[in-house]
């Protein structure tokens, strides 16, 4: 047996980053779990009546206790429904609370032996414990995100001893989160690919942490501590604490800053945006391009899309297998014109940004035809593939139409069908199901751009205000994230005030980051899960008034008539949903660690 002493890890830099290596291992995997996993948990989609097995499904009933026990779930534990049993081997790289806790430990155990590396240069120490203090100061923001204040951990917790740390509240844990995060920052390099060390790896660090990924998570760290539910359970007001806000707004333009001064980051044109989530026929390469800063675990990347959600998409009559799911009605919505005004009614005429209930669908914003499948559009390349059906070659959407009545539960309830992550040619006859990498990036520089208008506006007080040592102003954030995508900025009506402006942000963010699994704690933070209308999942009804031939060959111009939205379902939600409760076992492990308010 070989004999290893306890200083081998930590001796030189190639052990202590091979024991560090694991924490990247812990990051979570939202996207798949299981064969199935859904990883929006707000308004956006609605799933297959029925199926219990979802997380999505026990949210909506308001069941948040099942993160503890639901099969299809990312956030804790769970186990084949029969056996109760681990048989996915995705299930060990994608369970949030316990990798989470997990990764704090071995990041505290090696910060706690970092003098131990004494075979390595100063360059080498410091990208060991800028990774350390990351993963430590990460771990805890994701665990606060769901669960609310916590102990901060930071140290190596003896196993032989009753531990009695209390709960601390939000921001006084974002503190400390803030602490670890701007050490990382201060120790890491912009790009691995830059340092000594990093050129041994050249062209293969780009998940590597870095400066810019530490300022982003410790600036979202203060936006979220300064956002209403946050400042709620720490101080007892329901609106923006200024001062965090600041905070963030400041950090994020140091890193923006950064970002733009070197390029290590670039948003994407949008000729590439769907290469910003998923690559078809690219030999597995992973999705994001310059814009993704961090991505989800990248665990059996080239694989795990093909066999588990690409099957959800679409329904039965041209994909054969899976549990469906299909973007809201009230979502769409959210999708406004492209002259950058939204939609106030969906069902009625609107003069000041165009829209006409009769024509839905025409002079959209262009990330709708990206993101949303109409009807209509073509879903099989040649209709001899589907037995010379047209209304299963091309989309069928309308009130009756076959894509809405046929197969029971698995029948597209909403009226429209998601693009955004698959092509609109996603069928099981025309090979587009085949050869796809899908990864969720966690955090990509739109996003960053978003957060930074948030943050600067309620904390620096107008649209118009700019964050320290930044020259960009809130709007123009938001702008620049608007003309990327081909939509007129801001308009002047929403410009007058903070709170008309938050109105256009918070959509943008809907429509910008939509079904990448923001939109839940985005409610969340904003205080506005309870509330109506962000309570309603509905579908659209409509029939046809253009011929169906013509409809085919222009269906974003196409005429309906009798457009309507119905409500499928209302989430009936009381105070205690803002909050994930902990688990009854860690509750009762002693008095101090409280169980949140309501469970």
């Amino acid at each position: 047996m070989a004999d290893i002493q306890d200083t081998d890890p930590y001796k030189n830099f190639r052990n202590f980053q091979g024991f560090t290596e694991e924490l990247y291992n812990c990051i979570p995997l939202l996207s798949v779990v299981e064969a199935h996993n859904s990883f929006n948990l707000g308004e956006e989609e609605f799933w297959e009546v029925g199926e219990t097995r979802l997380i999505s499904y026990q949210i909506d009933q308001g069941n948040y206790m099942a993160w503890t026990n639901t099969f299809y779930n990312f956030l804790g534990t769970g186990g084949d429904p029969a056996t109760g049993t681990v048989t996915d081997a995705n299930r060990t790289k994608g369970k949030l609370w316990g990798l989470s806790w997990y990764a704090i430990r071995k990041a505290n155990v090696g910060l706690a032996n970092l003098d131990k590396l004494t075979d390595a240069t100063q360059e080498e120490k410091d990208l060991i414990a800028g990774q350390l203090y990351f993963f430590r100061g990460y771990f805890h923001y994701v665990l606060m995100e769901y669960w609310g204040g916590l102990p901060y951990i930071d140290q190596v917790l003896p196993n032989d001893e009753v531990i009695k740390f209390p709960r601390l509240s939000y921001q006084a844990t974002a503190n400390k989160v803030a602490e670890d995060l701007k050490r990382a920052a201060d120790l890491l390099p912009v790009d691995w690919d830059q340092t000594l060390v990093g050129k041994q790896t050249s062209g293969n660090n780009n998940t590597r942490i870095n400066k810019i990924m530490a300022l982003c998570f410790m600036g979202k760290n203060y936006l979220w501590a300064g956002s209403p539910l946050m400042n709620r359970e720490s101080t007892g007001n329901s609106s923006y604490n200024t001062e965090f806000c600041k905070k963030a707004a400041d950090v994020f333009g140091e890193a923006l800053k950064i970002t733009e001064t070197t390029n290590r980051y670039e948003l994407a044109p949008f000729s590439q945006y769907r290469d910003l989530f998923y690559t078809f026929n690219q030999n597995g390469k992973i999705p994001g391009l310059k814009e993704s800063i961090f991505l989800e675990n990248l665990a059996n990347a080239a694989g795990r899309w093909r066999w588990n959600q690409v099957n959800d998409y679409r329904p039965l009559v041209i994909h054969q297998t899976g549990i469906k799911v299909y973007p809201t009605a009230n979502y769409v919505d959210y999708y406004g014109m492209a002259n950058g005004l939204p939609i106030p009614d969906a069902e009625k005429k609107d003069a000041e940004s165009g829209y006409d209930p009769e024509y839905p669908w025409k002079n959209r914003d262009p990330r709708f035809y990206n993101d949303i499948l109409i009807d209509g559009e073509k879903c099989v390349l040649t209709a001899q593939s589907v037995g010379n059906n047209e209304f299963r070659q091309y989309a069928s959407l309308y009130t009756n139409g076959l894509y809405r009545t046929a197969d029971g539960n698995k029948k597209v309830w909403t009226g429209y069908l998601n693009s955004k992550f698959v092509s609109k040619l996603m069928n099981e006859f025309d090979g587009y199901r085949e050869n796809n990498t899908f990864v969720l990036s966690l955090m990509r520089l739109a996003d960053v751009y978003l957060l930074y208008a948030e943050a600067t506006a309620t904390g620096y007080g107008s649209p118009q205000s700019t964050a320290t040592g930044y020259s960009l102003s809130a709007v123009e954030a938001v702008n620049k994230i608007r003309t990327r995508a081909g939509v007129a900025g801001v308009a002047n009506k929403f410009l007058g005030s903070t709170s008309d402006f938050l109105g256009e942000l918070r959509r943008e963010r809907a429509v910008e980051l939509s079904f990448e699994g923001h939109r839940f704690n985005d409610l969340r933070r904003w205080l506005l899960l309870t509330e109506r209308p962000y309570t309603l999942k509905k579908a659209v009804e409509f029939d046809r008034a253009t011929p169906n031939a013509q409809v085919y060959a222009d269906p974003k111009n196409a005429r309906v008539r009798n457009f309507r939205e119905t409500v499928l379902f209302e989430r009936q939600f009381g105070q205690r949903h803002y909050w994930l409760p902990f688990r009854v076992e860690d509750v009762n492990m002693y008095k101090e660690f409280k169980q949140n308010p309501g469970w």
